[in-house]
């Protein structure tokens, strides 16, 4: 079995609640990444295809092929800034769901090839649920890696319940 890396997930205080914010490093070009989490067939590998239009103000569906049964969900494009920033919002029976993917460049190493800091942020108005959500967050964005280096998946029970208390600790900055 692979060893897992340490959560990333931390949690600020903002105006309106708190955001859980979880971050991932790739020796991979921002346009590279900005691919891997917006285009269909990337998207696939490793949290689900979408369909639809795409751009600010509209709704594509997504399936969640990692999930039981596979569901299909609607999220609403709120910002789309290529190739730095995607926020979608939807609401399903667990509540509303606000979240923004911010890419930028950065340095890798002593060759200066550069990369791509992701930063993920899960708006919320409160703090409750985090024990079932990051981890979920976190497997996502293994996911993600394993996908764009070839390493096998991981596995979600390594991650649920496995990292439940890490989040449920977690204390606003």
């Amino acid at each position: 079995m692979a060893t897992i890396p340490t959560p990333t997930g931390g949690l600020l205080r903002t105006p309106g609640g708190v955001d859980l914010v979880l971050t991932r490093a790739f020796p991979l070009p921002v346009e590279e990444i900005w691919a891997a989490v917006t285009e269909s067939a990337r998207t696939a590998l490793w949290f689900g295809p979408w369909e639809g239009d795409g751009g600010p103000g509209t709704t594509a569906r997504v399936q969640m092929v990692f999930e039981e049964e596979e569901p299909w969900i609607e999220l609403r494009v709120e910002a789309c800034e290529a190739p730095h920033r995607l926020a979608v919002s939807a609401v399903d029976d667990a509540g509303s769901w606000n979240l923004e993917l911010r890419l930028s460049g950065t340095s890798v190493g002593a060759s200066d090839t550069g990369g791509t800091e992701l930063r993920f942020i899960h708006h919320r108005d409160t703090e409750a649920g985090l024990g079932e959500i990051g981890p979920g967050w976190e497997y996502y964005l293994d996911m993600l890696s394993a996908s764009l280096d070839g390493t096998p998946r991981p596995v979600f029970e390594d991650y649920y319940p496995a990292r439940k208390a890490y989040f449920e600790g977690l204390t606003p900055e």
